[in-house]
């Protein structure tokens, strides 16, 4: 079964196999309306319809359309997540940060191109919701501490969170940067983003 969103997005979390389906119908939903109309036009009674499912299913799980984009955030954060850890395991422990780091941008990369709704939404950062410690760098950059300290064998201490929390916001920036100037995001500016990332992770990490 795919992954859910984590429950404080949602206002009753799905208890059965039917109603898990039935919220990923209604996400599934919400990203490809995304894509299609932008977050404004978005309304939870085109997910409904989009989605098959009554406009009560959808209020059942969410307040608001916000809500709804927001637990999409959280369903991609979690997917990333896995795809990382995937990419990790293939290595087999090996190569260190550089390795762990070209993984890390290469999904998010692969995920910015392919994955429905996320160039508008991705893990919250045009939508945010919530206090700031829940703002979606922060939420990235907690999760990957938590993914890649084993993976680097250091402490998941304070330092090397604000360590990630600072790639990841730089990394964020200069990515959407690159997909503004070409559609499939633009080489000569992720080449770029790659080399910063490796001589502030050199220093730190080294």
């Amino acid at each position: 079964m795919k992954p859910v969103p984590q429950a404080t997005s949602l206002r009753r979390a799905p208890v059965q196999r039917r109603s898990a389906e039935r919220l990923t119908r209604i996400l599934d939903a919400c990203a490809d309306l995304l894509d299609e109309v932008g977050y404004d036009a978005l309304s939870t009674r085109a997910v409904a319809q989009r989605a098959e499912v009554p406009i009560g299913s959808v209020y059942r799980f969410f307040g608001n359309k916000r809500a709804m984009a927001d637990a999409l955030a959280q369903r991609n954060l979690e997917r990333y997540t896995e795809r990382v850890t995937e990419r990790l395991k293939a290595t087999a422990g090996g190569g260190g940060w550089r390795v762990a780091m070209d993984a890390v941008l290469d999904e998010y990369l692969a995920m910015k191109r392919t994955a429905p709704g996320f160039s508008l939404v991705d893990f919250g950062n045009q939508i945010p919701v919530g206090a700031r410690y829940a703002e979606p760098n922060h939420r990235v950059a907690d999760r990957l501490t938590d993914l890649l300290s084993g993976y680097l064998d250091r402490e998941p201490d304070e330092d090397l969170r604000r360590v990630f929390l600072v790639a990841v916001e730089s990394a964020d920036t200069l990515v959407h940067l690159a997909f503004r100037v070409a559609p499939e995001g633009d080489e000569r500016i992720i080449a770029e983003t790659r080399e910063l990332l490796r001589a502030y992770l050199a220093r730190v990490l080294d």
